[in-house]
């Protein structure tokens, strides 16, 4: 089997650039890197196909995988689809905060250090108008 190099500096490219991109703080290029990787992986399971230019079907001679092709056409509709849901959520998440940034949480930083986060607000028990006997005001 022969090695394409151009699709292998492709792959790598995809995946270093993808790999970059997860690790900022705004959420649309964590998304964009998601679907990076996800395209160098599929060119990736291209890579594991076989010789180019074989037919896929059983001959007198070599012929290609046609599974990873199938796998490659099954992934390009998932990601598409987990893609369209980031995005909407990315979206209503702009709608709702004016905000793209996913700041430092001082709770995961405390628990991630080993320490107790501080607890939260003490719970009040108020009763409501509707909560006493007679149920109106």
């Amino acid at each position: 089997m022969s090695v394409s190099v151009p699709l292998l500096g492709a792959m790598a490219v995809l995946y270093a650039c993808g790999v970059y991109l997860l690790l900022d703080k705004s959420v649309t290029r964590i998304i964009i890197g998601i679907l990076l990787i996800g395209n160098a992986t599929n060119l990736l399971l291209l890579s594991l196909a076989g010789p180019p230019g074989a037919p896929p079907i059983a001959g007198s001679g070599r012929s290609s995988d046609p599974l990873p092709q199938a796998l490659i056409l099954t992934a390009i509709v998932i990601t598409f689809a987990v893609s369209a849901f980031l995005m909407a959520l990315v979206y209503r998440s702009w709608r709702l905060a004016q905000e793209d940034r996913i700041e430092r949480d001082e709770a995961d930083a405390a628990v991630g250090l080993g320490e107790q986060p501080e607890p939260d607000a003490p719970e009040v028990d108020e009763e409501s108008e509707f909560d006493r006997p007679g149920g109106t005001a």
